[in-house]
């Protein structure tokens, strides 16, 4: 395992926000955060990556704690990925290259610039190279950011709703690019999620939080009509359509809906 989680628990201020939280993540997976709101999946990103230290429990990065490790270390195992890039007045190439300051010294080498080169036509954003990145869209922007990620080149990359506010092309675009980097590249990606449906087609994996504990974990074709139900508190169907999974309020529940919406 790269990444394993042992009993952590977080809390803001006197609000404990996770409790006894445990798990394992391997290579080349993708595993998902899901959860209703407020439940803990950003926080849980940012003890994982210590950006937030947790109040008890351990994190460890191939065996090792990151209690032991400075923050270039952590960064040198784990990239982050947040939910929103903070846009600045600088090109898309050196928003890019900055994903390598775990690697550096004082100045630019050039083996970085040729990772970020590589790293840019690997990932067919060369039309992007020289745009400033506080003029790019949402989509733009966060392809920019998984590419500053990739160039970190970390064993794991953490990505807290990586799909938000995109409209439905942009979702499938940066979804499908996550995957192809974790599987081309044999990295593992642990993401916190909204939309469940989205969630079923992409990831191996998930995590279920409920009322900052972990309700459930496994492979993602084990998710359950009940499962959702218990953690969302919304009776759903869950049907197969075109080899996908696709989960649909139930009848029932849409109906007490519409009557309540009269």
């Amino acid at each position: 395992m790269i990444l394993t989680v042992n009993d952590i628990s977080f809390k803001y201020n006197r609000h404990t926000t996770l409790k006894d939280i445990s798990f394992t993540i391997k290579k080349g997976e993708i595993t998902v955060v899901l959860g209703p709101n407020g439940v803990g999946k950003t926080t849980l990103l940012k003890c994982m990556n210590g950006i937030l230290k947790p109040t008890c429990g351990d994190i460890l990065v191939a065996g090792k704690n990151i209690k032991k490790m400075g923050l270039r270390e952590i960064s040198g195992n784990m990239s982050y990925v947040a939910q929103k890039c903070e846009s600045a007045r600088m090109t898309a190439f050196d928003a890019i290259l900055m994903g390598r300051r775990p690697h550096m010294g004082w100045k630019v080498g050039k083996n970085d610039l040729k990772k970020v080169d590589g790293v840019i036509k690997h990932l067919g954003l060369e039309h992007l190279a020289l745009n400033h990145v506080d003029e790019m869209s949402g989509g733009e922007l966060q392809k920019v950011a998984i590419a500053r990620a990739l160039v970190q080149e970390t064993d794991i990359i953490l990505l807290d709703e990586p799909t938000s506010s995109l409209d439905m092309k942009n979702q499938e675009e940066i979804l499908e690019l996550i995957e192809r980097v974790v599987k081309e590249h044999r990295v593992a990606a642990v993401m916190t999620m909204h939309d469940l449906n989205t969630a079923l087609r992409y990831a191996d994996n998930y995590i279920f939080l409920k009322e900052g504990s972990i309700f459930d974990t496994g492979p993602i074709e084990k998710v359950s009509p009940v499962m959702v139900s218990e953690v969302y508190g919304i009776s759903v169907e869950i049907i197969r359509h075109k080899g996908y999974s696709v989960i649909i309020p139930a009848t029932e529940s849409r109906r007490k809906t519409t009557k309540k919406a009269a």
